[in-house]
């Protein structure tokens, strides 16, 4: 699938018009960059269904946008993706399980509703970026985690090509971006970010936490 010359943008078509048509879905948290991955989607095909993770931890803020793009955009199929009852009941059931262990409240919350959501689709459109983290510094287009292929179609893009991008188009930007967060996970665990700290600085902060585990299953290449 990762043809050679190709750049994110003609896989993600090669992969939504062609080899993977009906069997692929993105997934978006609705958060600062967001909008700019979902435009490149819907141009493609508005009917590829978009997972957002409904943790009951968001910022009202980001539900509201999570409207306003999807309208924006014309998105047909935005899936809310929230933890079934039972689990939160077993596993949360005061729902602060996020204040003393953050990696079981992500799984709860998080990776096992993704995983299910995603368990009849044979790939996924992720949003990540190089430039994040050190993490991602080699990531490439295409992985194969498990049984799914995972696209990045946004892997070499930066912070200053996706901003101009994004007013470009004249993308409706996430309101919490002026209000100082470039990064945007649940509210519990998300800070504003302060002049010269790492755009992420604001997630997890004061613990060596870096990503949710949704991404950390080891791609096979």
């Amino acid at each position: 699938m990762q043809r050679e010359g190709a750049d994110g943008r003609d896989i993600l078509r090669h992969a939504v018009e062609g080899v993977l048509w009906r069997r692929i879905a993105a997934v978006s948290s609705f958060g600062a960059e967001s909008a700019l991955l979902l435009a490149f989607v819907a141009e493609i095909d508005p009917s590829v269904p978009v997972i957002f993770l409904e943790t009951g931890k968001h910022f009202p803020e980001t539900l509201a946008y999570r409207a306003q793009l999807a309208e924006h955009l014309g998105l047909l199929d935005v899936r809310d993706v929230a933890p079934r009852q039972t689990a939160l009941a077993a596993g949360d059931p005061t729902g602060e399980l996020w204040y003393y262990d953050q990696d079981a409240c992500c799984s709860l919350r998080k990776v096992v509703p993704l995983e299910r959501a995603l368990s009849p689709f044979d790939a996924w459109i992720s949003g990540r970026k190089r430039f994040q983290t050190t993490t991602r510094a080699a990531m490439p287009f295409v992985e194969r985690v498990g049984d799914q292929i995972k696209l990045n179609p946004l892997a070499d893009w930066d912070a200053r090509r996706i901003h101009d991008e994004m007013e470009r188009r004249a993308l409706p930007q996430h309101p919490l971006v002026a209000r100082g967060y470039p990064s945007i996970g649940c509210a519990v665990c998300t800070r504003a970010v302060g002049e010269g700290e790492d755009a992420r600085a604001g997630r997890w902060a004061g613990s060596r936490k870096i990503e949710c585990g949704i991404h950390d299953a080891a791609p096979v290449l």
